[in-house]
């Protein structure tokens, strides 16, 4: 009698509580960025699939490896995954190199924001993508700046917008690009390596804020699937 009732209350378990709560959530993939000045490691988003994936793909195709950092701007972000941009000489202009496809707009706001380390999606401008799609190769990680409690503040005043609790001490203590928010799909963030975005954050750019010096994505690895 003892056993068919404590099989009543497991199977009475199992029908009411989600089942994320008994398994627990798909752990997040893991990708490793070896670059000339150091290793990035960043996790991607499970409710950004598309984004992803592509993502998995292009490391698993070593689509990446070699690439430059072709556009570096302090306190904003640096930005790679330029297809031509692999050996290509100093005065080679970069940015335009990509695959023939896009990826839909995922854009989870206001859960994923543009705080320091955002793994974010490049894509063409609104007035030829209104959609938001993405570049099917270039992405970009945020650095950013640090923001007041006062500048926030404003900000929220003039754009008719609010920020969550989780936003403004994020832009207060970590830093990042709150006017980008909304606007191109997050789809992950740095763990380890920040010392190594800004390393790269502070090289000397010419006037297309390309790095003077090339700096290379020596390889990508999925490190924990």
């Amino acid at each position: 009698m003892k056993h068919i009732f404590m099989t009543f209350i497991l199977s009475a378990l199992m029908i009411s509580a989600p089942l994320v709560s008994l398994w627990g959530e798909e752990p997040e993939t893991l990708v490793q960025i070896d670059t000339d000045k150091g290793k990035i490691t960043v996790k991607l988003y499970n409710d950004t699939p598309l984004h992803r994936d592509n993502f998995l793909k292009n490391v698993r195709e070593h689509r990446y490896d070699g690439l430059l950092f072709h556009r570096v701007i302090k306190q904003f972000m640096i930005q790679a995954g330029d297809i031509n941009s692999k050996d290509a000489p100093l005065d080679k202009h970069l940015g335009d190199g990509d695959l023939d496809y896009t990826i839909p707009a995922e854009i989870v706001y206001p859960k994923h924001f543009h705080k320091a380390g955002a793994l974010c999606a490049a894509r063409t401008g609104d007035e030829v993508n209104p959609e938001k799609a993405s570049s099917a190769t270039q992405f970009y990680i945020v650095t950013g700046k640090f923001f007041t409690e006062m500048e926030l503040e404003k900000m929220e005043e003039e754009k008719n917008i609010t920020f969550t609790p989780e936003q403004k001490e994020a832009y207060m203590m970590e830093g990042g690009t709150p006017h980008l928010d909304g606007k191109y799909t997050i789809f992950g963030e740095v763990v380890k390596g920040m010392k190594t975005v800004f390393k790269i954050q502070m090289e000397e750019t010419n006037s297309e804020d390309r790095p003077t010096k090339n700096i290379k994505i020596k390889s990508m690895k999925i490190i924990n699937k």
